[in-house]
């Protein structure tokens, strides 16, 4: 059985059938720029390109930069506000006719790390971080995930975590690679003494690089690479639909 993965990010929307009994992509993924404004109006538009790019039907999973609950996205993170407090999941099941689930982003690259990447079969607390524009974050304990955690808006040095340690910031304020694991470090530490994780998985883009400063990341916990990188959304979001591989 397959299931849609849709992937609503800041820069781009992608989207995928994924083999749910295996995590495994079916076809090449479609990629649409994320459209500025990035209102429900246009964003719902791309997504309609994206259903007609497959000729999609069945069931579809929707991850979005949103604290989401029941559906409902609660907060928008590099989306545009207007998206707050609307029942997401219930305007795209009646929009597509399809069972639709919607939920954060990185819970659902948690999701598809746990299931089939980095942190299959690892037993315990488990804390999945997402690097890149913003730190995102999937909790799970013995598997049971822990949802909506946004410990990258965590209080940290004066200011949300996010803005001292995400991976833009390597750019935005020309930081040596060494000076950015340091500062991932610091904020590992913190996360740490609140949550006293057992594994630690690093994800987004920067992950393929995880080589060049791991031996600058000091923890408690054991650390290592996600699997899927930028493709754990769109696999994740499938896999959450629940559907019957």
């Amino acid at each position: 059985m397959e299931a849609l993965g849709i992937d609503v990010g800041g820069s781009g929307v992608k989207a995928a059938p994924v083999e749910l009994a295996t995590g495994k992509r079916v076809s090449k993924r479609k990629r649409i720029a994320t459209p500025q404004p990035s209102t429900p109006a246009a964003v719902y538009q791309v997504l309609d390109q994206l259903i007609d790019h497959f000729d999609w039907h069945g069931p579809i999973g929707c991850a979005f930069p949103s604290v989401v609950c029941n559906g409902i996205v609660l907060t928008a993170a590099n989306i545009d506000d207007s998206w707050i407090g609307r029942d997401v999941e219930s305007e795209l099941e009646a929009r597509f006719g399809e069972e639709v689930t919607v939920l954060n982003d990185a819970d659902a690259a948690g999701i598809a790390e746990n299931l089939f990447g980095a942190a299959k079969e690892l037993t315990g607390t488990v804390l999945l971080l997402t690097l890149g524009t913003g730190i995102g974050s999937a909790l799970f304990t013995d598997g049971v995930l822990v949802p909506n955690t946004e410990f990258g808006h965590l209080e940290f040095q004066g200011h949300e975590a996010e803005r001292y340690a995400a991976a833009r910031v390597v750019n935005k304020e020309q930081l040596t690679e060494r000076d950015w694991a340091l500062r991932l470090n610091e904020y590992l530490a913190y996360v740490e003494r609140i949550l006293t994780p057992d594994h630690i998985i690093l994800g987004g883009g920067i992950s393929k690089n995880f080589d060049r400063y791991a031996d600058l990341l000091d923890t408690n916990a054991s650390i290592r690479p996600a699997r899927f990188r930028n493709r754990a959304g769109i696999i994740g979001a499938a896999l959450a639909t629940g559907a019957v591989a």
